[in-house]
């Protein structure tokens, strides 16, 4: 079974898919590249992906190539995030998520609406809970910690 590793740390210049597969070239065909570029400019957009065909080969990149120079910049080397099924631009998902990159996701985004120009919510005893905007299940837990928080001061 393929693994995919997220390269990050690429200098944000026109990079060719061939300079970043010259740096895996004594791997062999076992690896293969991919460079996230940006479609109007052509620029390297900071990050890209390897497969390669199992998990020991992963790790042996991984330890080989993570924090090696590439154009006076040290690239970082880990296992991408699993894809989402039914989501487009997954590879950007997945990079934005390895990275930690908190950037618009805007772009490249179809048949999502911007929240931009949307009507603010006001409180109104018409709004259900089904009607209520729900918050992000990867921060669920901390806004509930918090609302405890901010519950507990109000009382004291």
């Amino acid at each position: 079974m393929s693994v995919r590793l997220y390269i990050g740390n690429l200098p944000k210049e026109v990079i060719d898919k061939s300079e970043l597969q010259a740096i895996f070239a004594e791997e062999g065909n076992a690896v293969t590249t991919k460079l996230i570029k940006d479609r109007k400019t052509g620029k390297c957009r900071g990050f890209g992906f390897i497969t390669v065909n199992n998990d020991e080969k992963a790790d042996q990149i991984i330890e080989k190539y993570n924090g090696q120079m590439f154009k006076e910049t040290a690239i970082k080397i880990e296992k991408a995030l699993p894809r989402s099924k039914g989501e487009e631009n997954n590879e950007e998902q997945a990079a934005k998520a390895s990275s930690g990159a908190g950037s618009s996701q805007k772009e490249g985004k179809k048949g999502k609406k911007s929240r931009r120009n949307a009507p603010k919510e006001t409180s109104s005893s018409n709004h259900h809970d089904s009607d209520a905007v729900r918050p992000d299940p990867r921060w669920a837990a901390e806004l509930e910690k918090l609302k405890e928080m901010l519950a507990a001061q109000a009382t004291n």
